[in-house]
Protein backbone atom coordinates (compact mmCIF):
# COMPACT_ATOMS: atom_id res chain seq x y z
CA UNK A 1 0.00 0.00 0.00
CA UNK A 2 1.36 3.45 -0.67
CA UNK A 3 0.59 6.22 1.38
CA UNK A 4 1.28 10.05 0.29
CA UNK A 5 3.45 12.38 2.20
CA UNK A 6 1.76 14.44 4.68
CA UNK A 7 0.85 18.19 3.95
CA UNK A 8 3.36 20.48 4.97
CA UNK A 9 3.60 23.51 7.04
CA UNK A 10 2.90 26.14 4.35
CA UNK A 11 2.33 23.70 1.53
CA UNK A 12 -0.48 23.76 -0.98
CA UNK A 13 -4.13 22.20 -1.03
CA UNK A 14 -6.44 21.11 -3.91
CA UNK A 15 -9.77 21.65 -4.13
CA UNK A 16 -11.61 19.57 -6.75
CA UNK A 17 -15.00 18.70 -7.72
CA UNK A 18 -14.93 15.26 -9.55
CA UNK A 19 -18.91 15.56 -8.27
CA UNK A 20 -20.71 18.26 -7.24
CA UNK A 21 -19.09 21.73 -7.37
CA UNK A 22 -19.59 24.46 -4.69
CA UNK A 23 -21.63 26.63 -7.56
CA UNK A 24 -24.68 27.51 -5.50
CA UNK A 25 -25.55 28.57 -1.54
CA UNK A 26 -24.55 27.31 0.93
CA UNK A 27 -21.82 25.61 -0.73
CA UNK A 28 -20.42 28.47 -2.17
CA UNK A 29 -19.92 31.11 1.00
CA UNK A 30 -18.86 28.05 3.04
CA UNK A 31 -16.26 26.99 0.57
CA UNK A 32 -14.85 30.69 0.15
CA UNK A 33 -14.74 30.66 4.04
CA UNK A 34 -12.62 27.13 3.97
CA UNK A 35 -10.22 28.50 1.19
CA UNK A 36 -9.85 31.52 4.01
CA UNK A 37 -9.57 29.63 6.98
CA UNK A 38 -6.81 27.09 5.45
CA UNK A 39 -4.71 30.62 3.85
CA UNK A 40 -4.80 31.86 7.44
CA UNK A 41 -3.33 28.86 8.63
CA UNK A 42 -0.23 29.50 6.31
CA UNK A 43 -0.80 27.13 3.53
CA UNK A 44 -1.65 27.91 -0.37
CA UNK A 45 -4.64 27.19 -2.36
CA UNK A 46 -5.08 25.60 -5.56
CA UNK A 47 -8.37 25.43 -7.30
CA UNK A 48 -9.86 22.93 -9.87
CA UNK A 49 -11.31 23.96 -13.47
CA UNK A 50 -14.87 22.78 -12.12
CA UNK A 51 -14.67 23.84 -8.05
CA UNK A 52 -17.28 26.51 -9.18
CA UNK A 53 -19.22 24.59 -12.24
CA UNK A 54 -22.53 23.23 -12.04
CA UNK A 55 -23.29 22.40 -15.76
CA UNK A 56 -22.95 19.08 -15.48
CA UNK A 57 -26.39 15.98 -14.68
CA UNK A 58 -25.51 15.34 -10.92
CA UNK A 59 -21.21 16.18 -10.93
CA UNK A 60 -19.86 19.44 -11.52
CA UNK A 61 -19.86 19.26 -15.43
CA UNK A 62 -18.90 16.65 -18.36
CA UNK A 63 -17.55 13.49 -17.44
CA UNK A 64 -14.62 13.94 -19.72
CA UNK A 65 -13.93 17.85 -18.23
CA UNK A 66 -13.97 16.05 -14.47
CA UNK A 67 -12.36 13.43 -15.38
CA UNK A 68 -9.41 15.62 -17.00
CA UNK A 69 -9.61 17.26 -13.78
CA UNK A 70 -8.90 14.61 -11.42
CA UNK A 71 -5.42 13.73 -13.53
CA UNK A 72 -4.71 17.03 -13.95
CA UNK A 73 -4.37 18.29 -10.35
CA UNK A 74 -2.71 14.36 -9.16
CA UNK A 75 -0.06 15.18 -11.91
CA UNK A 76 0.66 19.63 -10.50
CA UNK A 77 3.87 19.04 -8.45
CA UNK A 78 3.07 22.26 -6.61
CA UNK A 79 -0.13 20.46 -4.76
CA UNK A 80 0.37 18.51 -1.69
CA UNK A 81 -3.06 16.97 -1.19
CA UNK A 82 -6.69 17.03 -2.55
CA UNK A 83 -10.20 17.83 -1.20
CA UNK A 84 -13.55 17.40 -2.69
CA UNK A 85 -15.64 20.15 -3.21
CA UNK A 86 -18.62 17.97 -2.25
CA UNK A 87 -20.60 14.76 -2.83
CA UNK A 88 -22.79 14.08 -5.95
CA UNK A 89 -25.10 11.43 -8.20
CA UNK A 90 -23.05 9.86 -11.14
CA UNK A 91 -19.35 10.46 -10.36
CA UNK A 92 -19.26 6.96 -11.70
CA UNK A 93 -19.81 8.64 -15.62
CA UNK A 94 -15.86 10.22 -14.60
CA UNK A 95 -13.89 6.77 -14.44
CA UNK A 96 -13.90 6.05 -18.16
CA UNK A 97 -11.93 9.05 -18.27
CA UNK A 98 -9.67 8.28 -15.36
CA UNK A 99 -6.56 6.91 -16.11
CA UNK A 100 -5.89 4.46 -12.86
CA UNK A 101 -2.34 2.93 -14.31
CA UNK A 102 -1.45 6.25 -14.51
CA UNK A 103 -2.44 7.18 -11.27
CA UNK A 104 -0.36 4.02 -9.72
CA UNK A 105 2.68 5.52 -11.43
CA UNK A 106 2.70 8.62 -10.19
CA UNK A 107 3.83 9.50 -6.68
CA UNK A 108 0.84 9.16 -4.00
CA UNK A 109 -1.07 12.45 -3.28
CA UNK A 110 -3.94 12.54 -0.09
CA UNK A 111 -7.37 12.56 -1.74
CA UNK A 112 -10.15 13.40 0.47
CA UNK A 113 -13.88 13.32 0.08
CA UNK A 114 -16.57 11.18 0.71
CA UNK A 115 -20.32 9.51 -0.28
CA UNK A 116 -19.83 9.77 -4.71
CA UNK A 117 -16.34 10.40 -4.03
CA UNK A 118 -15.97 6.57 -2.76
CA UNK A 119 -15.62 6.09 -6.78
CA UNK A 120 -11.73 7.59 -5.96
CA UNK A 121 -11.46 6.70 -2.31
CA UNK A 122 -12.13 3.09 -3.21
CA UNK A 123 -10.59 2.67 -6.30
CA UNK A 124 -7.57 4.40 -5.22
CA UNK A 125 -7.24 1.68 -2.72
CA UNK A 126 -7.74 -1.49 -5.18
CA UNK A 127 -6.97 -0.22 -8.41
CA UNK A 128 -3.64 2.10 -7.71
CA UNK A 129 -2.85 0.75 -4.28
CA UNK A 130 -3.15 4.44 -3.11
CA UNK A 131 -4.64 5.24 0.20
CA UNK A 132 -6.86 7.88 0.50
CA UNK A 133 -8.83 9.01 3.29
CA UNK A 134 -12.96 8.89 3.51
CA UNK A 135 -13.56 12.44 5.18
CA UNK A 136 -15.22 15.66 5.09
CA UNK A 137 -15.52 17.41 1.36
CA UNK A 138 -14.31 21.42 1.19
CA UNK A 139 -17.85 22.83 2.75
CA UNK A 140 -17.07 21.49 6.18
CA UNK A 141 -13.55 23.50 6.57
CA UNK A 142 -15.34 26.62 5.97
CA UNK A 143 -17.88 26.15 9.53
CA UNK A 144 -16.96 28.32 12.01
CA UNK A 145 -15.63 26.73 14.46
CA UNK A 146 -14.46 23.33 13.25
CA UNK A 147 -15.78 20.75 14.82
CA UNK A 148 -13.56 18.07 16.66
CA UNK A 149 -14.06 15.65 13.26
CA UNK A 150 -12.89 18.61 11.03
CA UNK A 151 -9.80 18.90 13.26
CA UNK A 152 -9.57 15.39 12.75
CA UNK A 153 -9.23 15.27 8.87
CA UNK A 154 -6.80 18.09 9.53
CA UNK A 155 -4.59 16.25 11.74
CA UNK A 156 -4.73 13.41 9.30
CA UNK A 157 -3.84 15.18 5.92
CA UNK A 158 -1.20 17.13 8.23
CA UNK A 159 0.47 14.20 9.87
CA UNK A 160 0.02 15.20 12.69
CA UNK A 161 -2.42 12.35 13.87
CA UNK A 162 -3.27 8.80 12.72
CA UNK A 163 -6.09 8.25 15.67
CA UNK A 164 -9.62 9.56 15.63
CA UNK A 165 -11.91 8.54 18.26
CA UNK A 166 -15.70 8.63 18.07
CA UNK A 167 -17.64 12.32 19.08
CA UNK A 168 -20.20 11.47 21.08
CA UNK A 169 -22.93 13.63 19.82
CA UNK A 170 -24.81 13.91 16.39
CA UNK A 171 -26.51 15.65 13.93
CA UNK A 172 -30.34 14.60 13.32
CA UNK A 173 -31.37 17.75 11.94
CA UNK A 174 -29.90 20.47 10.75
CA UNK A 175 -30.21 23.99 13.29
CA UNK A 176 -32.85 26.78 11.38
CA UNK A 177 -30.86 29.42 10.65
CA UNK A 178 -29.82 31.44 7.88
CA UNK A 179 -25.78 31.33 8.47
CA UNK A 180 -24.03 29.28 5.59
CA UNK A 181 -20.92 28.94 8.54
CA UNK A 182 -22.91 27.19 11.15
CA UNK A 183 -21.36 24.04 12.62
CA UNK A 184 -23.05 20.79 13.05
CA UNK A 185 -26.12 21.13 15.23
CA UNK A 186 -25.08 17.78 17.25
CA UNK A 187 -28.23 17.01 19.71
CA UNK A 188 -28.36 12.92 19.16
CA UNK A 189 -26.58 10.64 21.98
CA UNK A 190 -24.36 8.59 20.10
CA UNK A 191 -25.64 4.90 20.87
CA UNK A 192 -23.81 2.19 19.38
CA UNK A 193 -24.33 -1.44 18.95
CA UNK A 194 -21.91 -4.18 19.46
CA UNK A 195 -22.75 -7.75 17.69
CA UNK A 196 -20.74 -10.65 17.44
CA UNK A 197 -22.59 -12.43 15.00
CA UNK A 198 -26.13 -12.00 15.42
CA UNK A 199 -25.86 -11.87 18.91
CA UNK A 200 -25.52 -8.36 20.39
CA UNK A 201 -22.86 -8.09 22.97
CA UNK A 202 -23.45 -5.02 26.00
CA UNK A 203 -19.87 -3.56 27.48
CA UNK A 204 -19.68 -2.61 30.93
CA UNK A 205 -19.67 1.51 30.79
CA UNK A 206 -16.62 1.64 33.80
CA UNK A 207 -15.62 0.28 37.11
CA UNK A 208 -13.48 -3.12 37.76
CA UNK A 209 -16.00 -5.07 35.22
CA UNK A 210 -15.41 -2.47 32.46
CA UNK A 211 -14.48 -4.27 29.32
CA UNK A 212 -13.33 -3.59 25.31
CA UNK A 213 -13.83 -5.32 22.18
CA UNK A 214 -10.71 -4.98 19.62
CA UNK A 215 -10.34 -6.01 16.26
CA UNK A 216 -7.83 -5.15 13.53
CA UNK A 217 -7.64 -5.19 10.11
CA UNK A 218 -7.19 -3.23 6.65
CA UNK A 219 -9.50 -0.44 5.98
CA UNK A 220 -11.43 -0.77 3.13
CA UNK A 221 -14.75 0.39 2.76
CA UNK A 222 -16.88 3.94 1.46
CA UNK A 223 -21.60 4.33 0.25
CA UNK A 224 -22.86 1.31 -0.09
CA UNK A 225 -24.80 3.29 -3.02
CA UNK A 226 -21.31 3.69 -5.17
CA UNK A 227 -20.08 0.25 -3.67
CA UNK A 228 -22.93 -1.72 -5.11
CA UNK A 229 -22.86 0.12 -8.38
CA UNK A 230 -19.00 -0.69 -8.92
CA UNK A 231 -19.50 -4.38 -8.18
CA UNK A 232 -19.02 -6.50 -11.19
CA UNK A 233 -17.54 -3.66 -13.52
CA UNK A 234 -14.26 -3.29 -14.99
CA UNK A 235 -13.68 -1.18 -11.96
CA UNK A 236 -14.25 -4.35 -10.05
CA UNK A 237 -10.82 -5.76 -8.68
CA UNK A 238 -12.06 -6.13 -5.13
CA UNK A 239 -11.07 -9.83 -4.56
CA UNK A 240 -8.04 -9.33 -5.84
CA UNK A 241 -7.17 -6.50 -3.65
CA UNK A 242 -8.39 -8.59 -0.83
CA UNK A 243 -6.44 -11.84 -1.99
CA UNK A 244 -3.18 -9.43 -1.85
CA UNK A 245 -4.15 -8.42 1.66
CA UNK A 246 -5.63 -11.63 3.28
CA UNK A 247 -2.95 -12.10 6.23
CA UNK A 248 -4.25 -8.51 7.32
CA UNK A 249 -7.99 -9.38 6.72
CA UNK A 250 -10.21 -6.49 5.89
CA UNK A 251 -12.36 -4.10 8.40
CA UNK A 252 -15.31 -2.95 6.17
CA UNK A 253 -16.58 0.39 6.81
CA UNK A 254 -20.27 1.30 5.43
CA UNK A 255 -22.64 3.84 5.35
CA UNK A 256 -25.45 4.35 2.87
CA UNK A 257 -26.64 7.42 1.76
CA UNK A 258 -30.53 6.60 -0.79
CA UNK A 259 -30.41 3.47 -0.04
CA UNK A 260 -33.78 2.64 2.29
CA UNK A 261 -33.54 -0.71 4.56
CA UNK A 262 -34.75 -2.83 1.92
CA UNK A 263 -31.80 -1.34 -0.66
CA UNK A 264 -29.19 -2.07 2.03
CA UNK A 265 -30.38 -5.27 2.66
CA UNK A 266 -30.02 -6.22 -0.98
CA UNK A 267 -26.87 -4.68 -1.32
CA UNK A 268 -25.09 -6.53 1.64
CA UNK A 269 -26.21 -9.53 -0.26
CA UNK A 270 -25.05 -8.67 -3.65
CA UNK A 271 -21.33 -7.31 -1.62
CA UNK A 272 -21.23 -11.47 -0.19
CA UNK A 273 -22.43 -12.95 -3.35
CA UNK A 274 -19.14 -10.82 -5.00
CA UNK A 275 -16.71 -12.45 -3.08
CA UNK A 276 -15.77 -9.27 -1.02
CA UNK A 277 -16.42 -10.52 2.24
CA UNK A 278 -14.11 -13.71 1.99
CA UNK A 279 -11.71 -12.13 4.81
CA UNK A 280 -13.38 -9.66 6.66
CA UNK A 281 -12.40 -9.43 9.86
CA UNK A 282 -14.93 -7.22 11.32
CA UNK A 283 -17.73 -4.19 10.05
CA UNK A 284 -18.44 -0.49 11.21
CA UNK A 285 -21.21 0.20 9.70
CA UNK A 286 -22.71 3.84 9.79
CA UNK A 287 -25.56 5.73 10.10
CA UNK A 288 -27.91 5.64 7.46
CA UNK A 289 -29.32 8.46 6.40
CA UNK A 290 -32.34 6.88 4.90
CA UNK A 291 -32.62 3.78 7.43
CA UNK A 292 -36.39 3.85 8.45
CA UNK A 293 -38.09 0.90 9.40
CA UNK A 294 -39.89 -0.67 6.60
CA UNK A 295 -42.23 -3.97 6.70
CA UNK A 296 -40.64 -4.73 9.91
CA UNK A 297 -37.41 -4.46 8.59
CA UNK A 298 -35.29 -2.22 10.71
CA UNK A 299 -31.59 -0.93 9.62
CA UNK A 300 -30.00 -3.16 12.36
CA UNK A 301 -31.32 -6.23 10.64
CA UNK A 302 -30.61 -4.67 6.75
CA UNK A 303 -27.27 -5.11 7.53
CA UNK A 304 -26.99 -8.29 10.23
CA UNK A 305 -28.86 -10.49 7.76
CA UNK A 306 -25.41 -10.80 5.77
CA UNK A 307 -22.80 -9.73 8.41
CA UNK A 308 -24.23 -11.66 11.15
CA UNK A 309 -23.07 -14.73 9.21
CA UNK A 310 -19.87 -14.06 9.32
CA UNK A 311 -19.22 -14.19 13.07
CA UNK A 312 -16.95 -11.13 13.66
CA UNK A 313 -17.48 -8.28 15.07
CA UNK A 314 -20.16 -5.74 14.16
CA UNK A 315 -20.82 -2.09 15.64
CA UNK A 316 -23.62 -0.54 14.40
CA UNK A 317 -24.16 3.67 14.26
CA UNK A 318 -20.80 4.15 14.26
CA UNK A 319 -19.93 7.82 13.12
CA UNK A 320 -19.52 7.44 9.34
CA UNK A 321 -21.09 8.97 6.50
CA UNK A 322 -24.05 11.41 6.15
CA UNK A 323 -25.54 12.11 9.04
CA UNK A 324 -22.40 14.41 10.58
CA UNK A 325 -19.66 14.09 12.55
CA UNK A 326 -17.85 11.42 10.82
CA UNK A 327 -14.47 9.82 11.97
CA UNK A 328 -12.01 10.64 8.89
CA UNK A 329 -10.69 6.78 7.88
CA UNK A 330 -7.45 6.18 5.58
CA UNK A 331 -8.78 3.38 3.34
CA UNK A 332 -6.06 1.16 2.74
CA UNK A 333 -3.95 1.76 6.01
CA UNK A 334 -4.30 -0.91 8.47
CA UNK A 335 -6.34 -0.22 12.03
CA UNK A 336 -6.48 -1.05 15.27
CA UNK A 337 -9.85 -0.39 16.68
CA UNK A 338 -11.05 -0.72 20.26
CA UNK A 339 -14.96 -0.38 21.40
CA UNK A 340 -15.28 0.40 24.95
CA UNK A 341 -18.95 1.01 25.96
CA UNK A 342 -19.82 4.17 23.68
CA UNK A 343 -16.23 4.70 22.13
CA UNK A 344 -14.65 4.43 19.79
CA UNK A 345 -10.65 4.48 18.73
CA UNK A 346 -9.91 3.45 15.54
CA UNK A 347 -5.51 3.78 14.98
CA UNK A 348 -4.73 3.76 11.72
CA UNK A 349 -1.25 2.13 10.74
CA UNK A 350 0.95 3.10 7.60
CA UNK A 351 2.02 -0.27 6.89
Amino acid sequence: MRYPECLPDGGTVGFLAPAFGCATEPYLSCFKNAQSKWKKLGYQVVLGANCYENAGIGISNTPEKCGAEVMEMFARKDVHCLISCGGGELMCEILPHVDFEKLAEMDPKWFMGYSDNTNLTYLLATLADTASVYGPGAKAFGMEPWHDSVKDAFGILTGRQNTVHSYGLWEKEKAQTEDPLAPYHVTEPLRMRLFLGREEISLPKGGAGRKEMKMSGRLLGGCLDCLTNLAGTRYDRTSKFIEKYKQDGILWFLEACDLNVFSIRRAMWQLEEAGWFQYVKGFLIGRPLNGAEMMGLDSCNAVLETAGRKNVPVILDVDLGHLPPMMPLVVGSLANVTFTGQNLTVEMIYA
